[in-house]
């Protein structure tokens, strides 16, 4: 069964909502210009609030080094998301599992790229959409997806309820990641749109 990351979580209420749902982890964005965007200090009380057995994804784009540790230090992670340019040598450096997202594009090889960082727990497929390091909304070709991949996939970009089950079966993925897909306005959750996809998800 795939996994669930409800990604993009501001509030603390939408985070139990995810844990309370079935949800397998959350993501918190540290990257200013998102809508879905927390500080340190909301990051933190969101984590607190969690109870067990809940992946902490902290999702960053070529975020300054010294910021990531700094955040860090204030906010128990679990899992580091890179999801800008970042090469193998700048994920490796906090000594962290991490996952690497590429954008995906038509012309692109995209077990060739995925082979750039070999230390990551996990490559994270999502839309490509200029200008947007993630959070597009939009679905991509999943046929460009290779069937063979020595990683685990995690499979993002405009899913929902209504085609998450589609996903899971054509794409076989390690686990999926939603994000605008279960809100009722950036940043804010909808707790029947969580349960729902979740249950999806358990049903495929």
């Amino acid at each position: 069964m795939a996994r669930i990351k409800i990604c993009g979580i501001t509030r603390v209420e939408d985070a139990l909502a995810a844990a309370h749902s079935g949800a397998d982890a959350i993501g918190l964005v540290f990257y200013a210009p998102s809508p879905r965007a927390v500080d340190a200090e909301q990051a933190a009380k969101i984590v607190a609030a969690l109870p067990p057995f809940i992946t902490t994804v902290g999702l960053f784009v070529d975020a300054d080094p010294g910021y990531v540790r700094e955040i860090l230090q204030q906010v128990p992670l679990d899992l580091l998301q890179f999801h800008g340019n970042e090469d193998a040598a700048y994920c490796d450096q906090f000594s962290r599992p991490y996952m690497k997202a590429i954008r995906v594009r038509p012309e692109q090889n995209v077990s060739a790229v995925a082979a750039a960082w070999p230390k990551a727990n996990g490559i994270l497929l999502d839309s490509y959409k200029p200008g947007l390091p993630g959070g597009t909304g939009e679905v991509f070709d999943w046929a460009l997806v290779p069937g063979e991949r020595p990683w685990n996939l995690v499979l993002a970009g405009g899913l929902t309820v209504d085609n998450v089950a589609q996903a899971i079966t054509e794409v076989a993925p390690w686990a999926v990641d939603v994000s605008g897909g279960v809100e009722s306005a950036k940043g804010i959750k909808d707790v029947e749109k969580i349960n729902a996809f979740v249950q999806e998800v358990k049903r495929v």
